[in-house]
């Protein structure tokens, strides 16, 4: 039976009910769409905005001149923006290859190896993430004051490279997947544990990897809160998040000049949106399935 042939089948009420169905779906959909939708336009059509023509008119109504680009101009000179996004994708490069390879042998030896304390061990970091961050930062700057790593930009990057349990579990679950008979097979040939990981094991973990990736590279790309706490000297150290801090101030925020900025940062992680998509999406699917 054809899909026709079952929805001409159906009676009245269940035509209505398939019918109000679909209504609130779609509806749903838009009204999600519209809601995240909703700051980014209003974002970009401020971002065109001048000063005097920001203060005079409503969020949403059009600038007048959308080939206005002096906006964008001042945040790039005046926000140092050239030196923050290059000491951004830094610190996400040197944090995200540090996470994928020492999560990923992480889980290869928790999973793989049975010893006294590993059991305890995964508990320990679930209950480290049941733990606000907040909590523990009177602590973390302490050390970070005695060993002399605020204002450094090395100690920033060891702040981001710390425990990252999530993708631990991520790296365990895929490797709940592997079949431990490939270490078995390649250990009778005569490879090491470190080869059994690194030739066989880790080319394995590809959808795991960029799913650690994806998580791990924007939350280093969006932090805000480390970057201005330890990376105090402006003038040295800013990242894309501190730079926009550049336009507020106590007697007033130029908002069209911060809103030109977000369009900035936004720009990087579109290109990598869209020349990645495929792998970004194979990497989530991924990551959701277990079995």
């Amino acid at each position: 039976m054809d899909k026709k042939t079952k929805i001409e089948s159906l009676t009245p009420a269940e035509r209505i009910t398939r019918a109000l169905v679909a209504v609130v779906k779609y509806f749903s959909l838009l009204l999600a769409s519209f809601i995240a939708v909703l700051p980014i336009v209003s974002c970009l059509l401020v971002s065109f905005k001048t000063d005097e023509e920001y203060q005079l008119t409503p969020v949403m109504q059009l600038p007048e001149n959308f080939l206005n680009f002096d906006n964008f101009r001042r945040v790039w000179v005046d926000g140092d923006m050239g030196r923050a996004f290059a000491t951004s994708f830094f610190v996400v490069v040197v944090v995200v290859a540090f996470s994928v390879l020492v999560g990923s042998m992480l889980a290869y030896v928790l999973n793989r190896f049975a010893f006294p304390g590993n059991k305890l061990i995964r508990n320990l970091f679930l209950f480290a993430t049941l733990i606000p961050g907040i909590a523990m930062q009177v602590t973390i700057y302490q050390i970070m004051t005695s060993l002399g790593l605020v204002n450094s930009l090395l100690g920033y990057i060891i702040l981001q490279c710390g425990t990252d349990v999530i993708s631990i579990y991520i790296f365990l679950q895929f490797f709940e997947n592997l079949s431990v008979s490939l270490d078995e097979s390649a250990i009778l040939e005569g490879c090491t544990y470190f080869g059994v990981f690194f030739k066989i094991l880790f080319p394995l973990l590809r959808p795991a990897i960029v799913t650690v990736m994806i998580l791990k590279g924007i939350g280093v790309y969006n932090e805000y809160y480390s970057a201005n706490l330890y990376l105090q000297d402006k003038t040295r150290f800013v990242t894309v998040s501190t730079a926009l801090y550049t336009f507020t101030g106590p007697f007033g925020n130029a908002y069209n000049l911060i809103c030109a900025g977000v369009i900035l940062t936004l720009i990087p992680m579109l290109i990598i949106f869209i020349f990645c998509q495929n792998l970004i999406y194979s990497g989530l699917a991924a990551g959701s399935v277990k079995g």
